[in-house]
């Protein structure tokens, strides 16, 4: 599933380049946010940290340490990895990381359709940059 980067409107999808972006700060400290969701997404899609790091032009060891985060956080570890060698290694979201990364997206959804009228409001009030340029 790509990360979604849509404003739906009541009529529908919109022609809006606005972006939601909702970051989740628990109680705990910990954190998830549109980065940790596309990571988890792009670690579904590969099964590879490395791969999925170099899918969002981020380092092995930012990915390795956003993972080993979220595996800490969570009751049961989101991200399975084995290492490289003759098997090939890699990594695969677990039960629970499928379930956090459907949950993220499915509240980001939500937001985004609730908000949808203010974001517009918003939107109508800003300056047309394309004509000051």
């Amino acid at each position: 599933l790509a990360p979604r980067r849509w404003l739906p409107s009541l009529g529908g999808m919109s022609d809006s380049t606005t972006t939601l972006r909702l970051r989740l700060v628990f109680a705990s400290s910990a954190m998830l946010g549109p980065g940790k969701a596309d990571l988890l997404g792009q670690i579904r899609e590969t099964g590879s940290i490395a791969a999925a790091g170099r899918a969002m032009s981020m380092s092995y060891k930012r990915a390795w340490s956003l993972v080993e985060e979220m595996n800490a956080a969570y009751r049961e570890p989101l991200v399975l990895s084995a290492r490289g060698g003759a098997s090939g290694g890699g990594a695969q979201l677990t039960p629970t990381g499928e379930a956090v990364l459907q949950a993220y997206r499915r509240i980001e959804e939500i937001a985004a359709e609730a908000a949808a009228p203010e974001i517009a409001a918003l939107e109508a009030m800003l300056r047309d940059m394309s004509v000051e340029k």
